[in-house]
């Protein structure tokens, strides 16, 4: 969703009354957005990423057997084709980049060519997501996120995640959801959570609840089976699958060092016990022969596909830069005190800190041009004190504020006028915190226009694909990092480099820059 369409889209921001327990969902809300961005939900629940490995008696093709529609006379592509547009519209649309996806149809091209059916066609949609995903609809519709892309380190670990997938496609496991009627029930969750309003108004509540039932247990092993024969088989490196599944897990120890993560949105938390699948996978591809001397990892290829592509947030929902955020499309931006972590979530940018505190940032369209002061207690505060609001300045920009108490929480509420847009501002303390004004302060002294300099030279991050150069070390490489307070960790992990691990020059490694 555009930073545009969700301020056209929000229209009120009516908090809870104060019976019930105020900013307990925005503070829950906001101190596990960091984690549940990373790991948004599986159409199916099919995150996870499992192969085995076999004999290999082709190579990677590079003539791609996908087309751009499924086949019409499928009556199993019905029930994707209806919720194609849903999905691509909560993660927030296509990712759109020949490289790139010239890359995801070469490996779909190989595993296609070796599948259970090689007559079922195949839909890839590359998600313009950060989240790590992968998942399937009937039909051969098959969609990766971008961030998933990104965490990969060779073609191979890529064919893993697809060719499990297909293996869910090939064996009807949603058909038999469906049949079982849990499949109806996704179905009309997502038309009644996204399609009850116009989609764009609906993606933050479709990427929230998207909670789909995971395949079963059995289903999840049967579709390792598949995928396995189909990596192997196609010539990809049959370690693989156990690779990816360690690099997962990885990324879930570096996304829950919030201690507030919301555990049970873990990429694997709907799968089989990790640690058991990963084991299970080795213990396939050793069947095959000696880990690194079998199968082709692709790796030189898929880095070269994977060379700048985009990364963390999108120019359409603005940057987080440390303790910043910044939005050239509408030439905004404004800091948070130290300390304190920024989300940029779809619904609202939202930022927490030290002793329970929080901050909702989002906007309105304002065309009525309607006086502030008016529209602060137009009735979408609760627990407004109307004795407390005031017209204001801020940077040049006419502004408004107000306070309000609820339950245990003391809110301080700025809006600011800036164009046809009304900007927002909550900061929430728990009652009687001495840091409310303080914290307010930081926001309304720091929220400014962009100059034209600085928004020509806002640019989105990427991963860039660099050799190891003499005297340089994970180190050096990892302060090169851009976009993270963690640079080493992140380094690494992109990377898959274990503790230890050492870089050689000439080596080809990722990192995150303009």
């Amino acid at each position: 969703m555009t930073w545009r369409a969700r301020l056209d889209s929000m229209t009120t921001w009516k908090w809870p009354a104060p019976s019930s327990d105020v900013l307990s969902a925005a503070c829950r809300l906001v101190r596990r957005t960091l984690f549940i961005c990373a790991t948004s939900m599986a159409l199916y629940g099919c995150q996870s990423i499992l192969e085995q490995s076999y004999q290999p008696s082709v190579a990677p093709s590079s003539n791609p057997q996908i087309v751009d529609e499924v086949q019409k006379n499928d009556p199993r592509a019905a029930m994707g084709a209806r919720e194609h547009p849903r999905i691509v519209a909560s993660y927030g649309g296509e990712y759109r980049d020949p490289k790139t996806e010239r890359l995801v149809a070469r490996i779909a091209g190989a595993l296609t060519a070796v599948s259970e059916n090689p007559s079922q066609s195949y839909r890839i949609t590359i998600l313009n997501s950060p989240a790590i995903n992968a998942f399937a609809l009937p039909g051969g519709y098959l969609y990766v996120t971008r961030g998933l892309l990104a965490l990969a380190n060779d073609a191979s670990e890529v064919a893993a995640v697809l060719s499990h997938e297909m293996g869910h496609v090939t064996a009807n496991h949603g058909i038999e959801r469906q049949k079982r009627e849990e499949a109806e029930v996704i179905a009309s969750r997502v038309v009644a959570e996204v399609l009850s309003s116009d989609i764009a108004g609906k993606q933050a509540l479709a990427r929230g609840k998207l909670r789909l039932a995971a395949f079963s247990r059995q289903q999840e092993l049967q579709a390792d089976v598949i995928g396995v024969r189909m990596l192997g088989e196609a010539g990809y490196d049959p370690y693989a699958a156990a690779r990816f599944l360690d690099s997962m897990a990885a990324y879930s120890r570096f996304m829950s060092v919030d201690p507030e993560a919301d555990q049970s949105l873990d990429f694997l938390s709907s799968h089989p016990n990790s640690a058991q699948r990963i084991e299970l996978a080795r213990d396939h591809a050793r069947a095959f022969g000696q880990e690194g001397k079998v199968g082709d990892k692709g790796r030189d290829y898929y880095l070269d596909g994977i060379d700048g592509l985009l990364y963390g947030d999108s120019p359409e929902e603005g940057y987080v830069r440390g303790q910043t955020f910044l939005h050239g499309g509408l030439g905004i931006r404004f800091d948070v005190p130290p300390d304190f972590k920024i989300d940029n979530k779809v619904e609202a940018v939202m930022a927490t800190g030290p002793g329970d505190v929080a901050i909702r940032f989002d906007g309105v369209a304002d065309s009525q041009n309607q006086s502030l002061t008016n529209y602060i207690s137009s009735g979408w505060v609760t627990g407004l004190d109307p004795s407390t609001i005031q017209q204001i300045t801020v940077n040049g920009m006419e502004a408004a504020t107000a306070r309000a108490s609820a339950d245990r929480w003391d809110f301080d509420v700025t809006v600011i006028r800036n164009n046809s847009q009304i900007f927002r501002f909550l900061t929430a303390v728990p009652k009687g915190s001495q840091t409310l004004q303080q914290t307010a302060d930081v926001l309304r002294a720091s929220f400014r226009r962009m100059t034209p300099e600085e928004t020509a030279s806002l640019k989105p991050l990427r991963i860039r694909v660099v050799k190891v150069r003499p005297g340089e070390n994970i180190t050096t490489l990892a302060a090169r990092m851009m976009g993270t307070d963690r640079k080493l960790d992140l380094f690494k992990l992109i990377n898959a480099l274990p503790t230890g691990a050492s870089v050689s020059p000439g080596d080809r490694v990722k990192i995150i820059a303009e």
